[in-house]
């Protein structure tokens, strides 16, 4: 099933999506109250907005240089804050690999509906 059809992704489809491995995404869980995961027979399951949380916090460490607690601080702020620079910051570190992933998607479903 192609992903843009799931409602939930796993732990591997996530790490691969966002470059984070597995092992840090299951630490972030333990750091940050917001990315939590649905579990469905002991698994993680990811949404797309915890995709978005997982960019977030991931521009925030590595780009931006916050710490743990610098992190939590921020997304404790304004919730409309939040998802406004959930959305620019996703939008500002969408690089080539990403792009390339995103053409490839599309051109595939131009193909499935020209059948």
């Amino acid at each position: 099933m192609p992903d843009f059809e799931k409602k939930y992704l796993t732990i591997g489809e996530i790490s691969k999506r966002t470059h984070v491995p597995a092992h840090t995404l299951r630490y972030w869980e333990k750091e940050f109250k917001l990315l939590k995961p649905e579990r469905h027979s002991g698994l993680r399951k990811y949404s797309y907005t915890d995709v978005d949380l997982i960019l977030t916090i991931k521009d925030l460490l590595y780009e931006k240089r916050l710490t743990i607690e610098g992190v939590k601080k921020y997304l404790q702020g304004d919730k409309r804050k939040k998802t406004n620079d959930i959305i620019s910051s996703k939008e500002q570190n969408m690089d080539d690999k990403e792009l390339e992933y995103i053409k490839n998607e599309l051109n595939s479903i131009l193909e499935i509906l020209r059948k």
